[in-house]
């Protein structure tokens, strides 16, 4: 008999995993506490933008023509202990305010309410972001005869459905032998493993730490190379044809160093600075020590955006200024501003008397929630339009499509900042523009 999945927390990770799981043929009934939630994802529709995962979810939501009928959503956890022989859960796990820890009240909240419903026999997954030592502790709280595994997400925002029905790897976490949550979790998995896809088993704690471990590696990555940008700022040097030299080395690789404002959204900051609150606990906070310089590496860069804008206007102040940002997700492909690095230096300048005007092709609404006293354009060109300089800070590539030359006929002064090291200079000054990118003071 097919194996029956509930999803716990229709977030961003929750709606993905339940959408790839009927895509992978299975039943699912995905459960979340805000009805309004619910009620959106019933209907097919997502409340964030993410490629693919509408159509996803309109070929399987129940209700919608054409469907297969296989994905049901729900707030009753009476119906998810019913249904469900797997048990996924994907709830939030934010940084607590104040403080480098994570907040592991959804978390607990999550397997205290599952635990008074969920059936003998069934199997707990947890795919939620937690501190090493929590799976150990949460497996308490389910009855006997209830197993858990720790089975980490590793989605990329704008890449989330390919992530997730075909990844490069599955990390499965099982307590002792742990037979019988592996043999459920590899008929789960059927299909992408049998592509190729390798399965790692491991022991709780080493599961729980390679979404933090793979996450502070890439930040490091990406902090390093910013480093190193402001290195060639001082020296006169040129940080992309840096990272071009150090890539080709097989031991380093070309991946994330690309020099820019640093790193945001809602994983890569909280996961590192939850990792060395974790490592405090544990009494091994010298061994994440470099961490704290890594992030501070990393906020450092927006503030330089800042003054690279103050001084290509005078390098005095920015009161009765117009500025346009390009950009106000922390990536492309997403309209997820969660500590986004543009937002960032678009709201210091701001507040710094500048006159802000931002355009982003999918961001708007969710930039406008965070700060509604900027300036926001329908377009690029709009944005641009009396513009004393212009900042591109988020590489979409609507961005790096545009005409030159038809955004500096609008434009009160041809300068701009490239902040992302994404957009061709050569044809950008061969439209008139002045144009400096992050790193490269000669280039």
């Amino acid at each position: 008999m097919a194996l029956k999945i509930t999803v716990i927390g229709t977030g961003y990770l929750g709606a993905t995993h339940a959408a790839a799981m009927a895509e992978l043929g299975f039943e699912v009934l995905g459960l979340d506490v805000v009805p309004e939630k619910i009620e959106t994802l019933s209907a097919g529709r997502v409340p964030m933008y993410e490629p693919g995962l509408e159509d996803l979810l309109a070929k399987h939501v129940a209700g919608i023509e054409g469907s297969s009928g296989r994905l049901r959503f729900t707030t009753s956890w009476e119906e998810v202990g019913a249904f469900g022989d797997v048990h996924f859960v994907c709830v939030n796990t934010p940084q607590k305010h104040g403080e480098y820890a994570c907040d592991m009240s959804y978390v607990d909240a999550a397997f205290a309410s599952l635990a008074g419903v969920v059936r003998a026999g069934a199997l707990v997954v947890g795919k939620s972001t937690v501190p090493v030592g929590s799976a150990e502790r949460l497996a308490a709280l389910l009855p006997e005869g209830v197993d858990l595994a720790w089975n980490p997400e590793f989605l990329r925002e704008g890449f989330a459905v390919q992530d997730t029905l075909r990844p490069d790897r599955i990390v499965v976490g099982v307590r002792g032998s742990g037979e019988r949550a592996e043999k459920t979790l590899r008929e789960v998995y059927a299909g992408p493993v049998g592509e190729g896809t390798p399965f790692v088993v491991t022991d709780f704690p080493t599961a729980e730490l390679v979404k933090t471990a793979a996450n502070s590696f890439l930040a490091t990555k990406i902090s390093f190379i910013n480093a190193m940008a402001e290195v060639c700022e001082a020296a006169g040097g040129d940080v992309a044809k840096l990272a071009e030299a150090i890539g080709h080395d097989d031991r380093i690789g070309a991946k994330f160093l690309r020099a820019g404002i640093g790193f945001g959204g809602g994983c890569l900051p909280k996961d590192i600075r939850a990792f060395m609150a974790r490592a405090g606990e544990l009494g091994a906070d010298q061994a994440l020590t470099f961490l704290r310089e890594i992030d501070s590496i990393n906020m450092r860069r927006r503030g330089q955006m800042v003054e690279m804008a103050r001084e290509a206007l005078g390098g005095t102040t920015f009161l009765g200024r117009r500025v346009a940002v390009l950009g106000a997700t922390f990536k492309p492909d997403s309209d997820d501003v969660r500590d986004s690095p543009a937002l960032n230096v678009a709201g210091q300048i701001h507040l710094q008397g500048g006159q802000v005007t931002v355009y982003d092709p999918k961001g708007m609404e969710n930039a406008r929630r965070v700060f509604p006293t900027l300036g926001y354009a329908s377009s690029a060109l709009e944005a641009v339009r009396g513009a004393d300089v212009v900042l591109h800070l988020t590489e979409w590539r609507e961005f790096r499509e545009l005409d030159p030359a038809e955004l500096a006929g609008v434009a009160a002064a041809r300068v701009l900042l490239d902040g992302r090291n994404a957009l061709d200079g050569e044809r950008w000054r061969a439209a008139g523009w002045t144009y400096r990118a992050m790193g490269r003071p000669t280039a």
